[in-house]
């Protein structure tokens, strides 16, 4: 299971599973990188 992305601006996002994971990820790219989306694949498909 996945839980943990670096994001290339700086960021460590943690999630407790893969679900919580995506969906930090996914306000983090919302809030920090307006324009940029991933789908939950593409999330897990670079997170660690």
């Amino acid at each position: 299971m996945k839980t943990q992305l670096h994001c290339p601006c700086g960021a460590h996002i943690k999630g407790t599973d893969e679900d919580d994971l995506v969906e930090k990820t996914q306000a983090h790219l919302a809030a920090e990188h307006p324009g940029m989306t991933y789908g939950r694949e593409e999330i897990l498909f670079i997170a660690r």
